[in-house]
């Protein structure tokens, strides 16, 4: 509880705050996460068999069937707390930036209106070629290994591939940028469910304790501090946000 007053006292004496999210706050929606050992995606599937450019190329219709599996099943999940009292927290600091490195669009669905996907987005497939972005409707994919032939770019006659940032490929350049620069002027940052194992999105807290923010992290697992400036606050995403925000605001 203490840890808890401490973190509110903070949340309420900021302004310019941001919010940087992992695949721990999705979890609570019902969404598999990739790293977990027994159920994560990977624990299942092959990344270099899915999620390389060269996978695409040898196989796109394994590949790309694969990601409209995860789509459609996107679309049966809703935002939980977690996501609300983030898009909630908008209304109470004069400038709020979300930073997720989730692909799913669960923070928008919630309410957020300013969000920096560092991995892309899944609902937002381009060309492979042309990069051109195309507006493709889900399909309807019953089983996670149903094949399925992508679209072509009517520009170019590629083929379409999901918007997300592949292994062996590079963040977005200006939505690390916005990212960045948000992290190195904010006066607080929220990391809420991410592990901080996946590099250089990782780095994000670290930045904003070097330029002198405060940084609260909210964790399933307890996540070790070492800075005078950081708070962890062990709990589902989805429990402990509301208390914070009902704490800080009332």
């Amino acid at each position: 509880m203490a840890d808890l007053d401490r973190a509110a006292a903070c949340l309420a004496q900021a302004s310019r705050v941001v919010v940087f999210t992992g695949a721990g706050v999705s979890a609570e929606s019902g969404i598999a996460t990739f790293r977990d050992a027994q159920t994560g995606l990977w624990a299942r599937f092959d990344p270099q068999r899915l999620a390389t450019p060269e996978a695409f190329l040898a196989d796109p219709e394994l590949v790309w069937g694969w990601y409209e599996w995860r789509r459609a099943r996107l679309a049966q999940v809703s935002p939980n707390p977690a996501h609300q009292a983030i898009a909630e927290l908008a209304g109470q600091v004069a400038q709020l930036q979300v930073v997720t490195q989730n692909v799913d669009d669960l923070h928008e669905r919630a309410g957020s209106r300013s969000v920096i996907h560092l991995h892309g987005s899944i609902q937002q497939p381009r060309c492979f070629d042309c990069a051109r972005p195309m507006a493709i409707p889900v399909a309807e994919v019953m089983e996670n290994g149903q094949r399925l032939a992508p679209p072509r770019c009517p520009l170019c006659n590629g083929l379409a591939r999901p918007g997300v940032v592949w292994f062996g490929e590079s963040l977005p350049q200006q939505a690390w940028e916005a990212a960045w620069e948000a992290v190195s002027t904010c006066d607080l940052l929220l990391s809420v469910g991410t592990s901080g194992a996946v590099y250089p999105a990782a780095g994000l807290p670290r930045r904003a304790l070097e330029q002198g923010a405060r940084v609260i992290h909210v964790n399933p697992e307890p996540v070790s501090t070492h800075a005078p400036g950081e708070l962890a606050l062990t709990g589902k995403a989805g429990q402990v946000l509301p208390r914070l925000l009902t704490a800080a605001f009332g």
